[in-house]
């Protein structure tokens, strides 16, 4: 396996289309955050913990949603301009690592 990280913003690895979907989630995911502080900011009884859970659950879930995004579509992308099956799998075994890394 290669040591030269993949671009997966940069470059060809996400479309336009694909990049505004991607910075549109983290910005939903960045107000789902800010209203977890809020809400942490101002609870006063105990029994606001399982409303905050519930939030940081959902932001959990969008990160991983955003996560898997981002890698299926430079999958696709790094597989699709690979030069032949060896290159392809080289860089699937990239993602693989990734995934395992990161997942």
């Amino acid at each position: 396996m290669s040591d030269t990280p993949l671009k997966i913003v940069a470059g060809t690895a996400l479309t336009a289309a694909q990049k505004k979907d991607l910075m549109h989630r983290l910005a939903r995911i960045e107000g789902q955050l800010r209203g977890i502080q809020k809400l942490v900011a101002n609870s006063a009884a105990q029994s606001d913990c399982d409303g905050i859970a519930q939030q940081m659950a959902a932001a959990r879930k969008a990160m991983d949603r955003a996560f898997i995004t981002m890698l299926t579509s430079a999958l696709v992308s790094h597989t699709a301009g690979a030069q032949n099956v060896e290159d392809a799998t080289l860089k699937a075994q990239h993602l693989a690592a990734l995934l395992d890394k990161f997942a």
